[in-house]
């Protein structure tokens, strides 16, 4: 404490979330910590239940009190199933080989350097490739063994979110067959995060295996949700996932379409990711399900696992110190890092 300055203790600390407030000549005062929680969330909570779904206002709600008597951190737990430090691309690192990746990108899109560098970091070589690119022949898609649609706002998302993407590619022939092509090739991949699965999920028809992925509309709080979320690995197919099921780790959502809803009403059991709560548990309850998608679904696999769609970043959250809840590893990656690793290894010493 300085020495040159008078002052004086105001408060101490005590042992309970009580905090107690005396006044000379009048009886002290006392608060618990959630009622003071509940005060200072209670504006925000009436704007938000006129503003939004007021019943994904008063979810929110609820857990923000159930979070004051229960540490954050309990909630916001790892499960990991593999060991995140390991990199197992040794026998690819050995050859000098980075296979080429095409980051695809359309007007508006703006996830691509995050996607690049997820895919550098794991062996690739990233390649920005703008739709206007594959339009004038610069590139095509047989250049690379793969391809990354990134998340953004294309065409600012105004006339349904991914759709005027998708719709360049499905009204244009060479377009439509370029893609129809890559899809079919067994030794190539595509991951479509965000805008870039919204694009993916209108293309389905050109994708073997994806008919009964879903189509993908407004979330049900009615508000485009940015937030820190719990995804869980299902058992899959998918190359991006080998060896990740039973895990679980926190994951940045963005985005303002991404309930999934499907021709049948029902989630498949075939939802490689899901977003789940606390317990660990697959949920359809605001905010742990940032969306509303049935059974917390947010992730889909097709063509015999090479090609993947999901709402949540992994490329924004591949470097542990992305991550508020984590101890880290020796080399700083997440254990999201291993999706593209993984796809690096399937890919192999070419």
């Amino acid at each position: 404490l300085p020495t040159h300055l008078p002052w004086r203790r105001v408060a101490s600390l005590r042992s309970d979330a009580l905090i107690c407030v005396h006044r000379a000549n009048a009886a002290p005062m006392e608060f618990h910590g959630d009622q003071l929680l509940q005060a200072w969330h209670s504006v925000s909570h009436q704007i938000q239940r006129g503003r939004d779904n007021p019943e994904a206002a008063d979810a929110e709600a609820a857990l923000q009190t159930q979070f004051a008597r229960a540490p954050l951190r309990s909630d916001l737990r790892f499960d990991v199933s593999i060991d995140i430090c390991a990199d197992l691309r040794a026998p690819m690192i050995n050859t000098g080989a980075r296979p080429k990746v095409a980051i695809l990108r359309d007007q508006g899109v703006n996830g691509q350097l995050e996607m690049a560098a997820a895919f550098t970091r794991a062996g690739f070589d990233a390649v920005d490739v703008h739709m206007s690119d594959l339009f004038a022949g610069r590139y095509t898609l047989d250049q690379f063994a793969g391809l990354a649609a990134c998340g953004g706002f294309s065409f600012g998302d105004v006339l349904g979110a991914g759709t005027g993407w998708a719709k360049s590619i499905l009204f244009n022939d060479a377009m439509r067959a370029q893609f129809g092509a890559f899809f079919a090739q067994p030794d190539h991949f595509a991951l479509g995060v965000c805008n870039g699965c919204q694009m993916l999920s209108q293309l389905k028809d050109l994708i073997p295996g994806a008919a009964n992925w879903p189509s993908l509309r407004r979330n049900t709080s009615q508000q485009y949700e940015a937030r820190l979320v719990l995804a869980q690995i299902q058992p899959s197919d998918s190359i991006f996932l080998t060896d990740m099921a039973g895990t679980v780790a926190p994951i940045v959502v963005s985005h303002g379409e991404g309930r999934a809803v499907f021709s049948d009403g029902l989630a498949p059991a075939s939802a490689c990711i899901r977003m789940v709560d606390g317990a660990h548990q697959p949920t359809e309850v605001f905010p742990w399900n940032a969306n509303g998608s049935p059974g917390g679904a947010s992730g889909f696999s097709a063509a015999n696992g090479r090609v993947l769609m999901m709402m949540p970043h992994p490329e924004r959250v591949f470097r542990s110190a992305q991550l508020s809840y984590t101890d880290g590893g020796a080399n700083g990656d997440s254990a999201w890092l291993r999706m593209f690793r993984n796809a690096r290894i399937w890919v192999g010493p070419k």
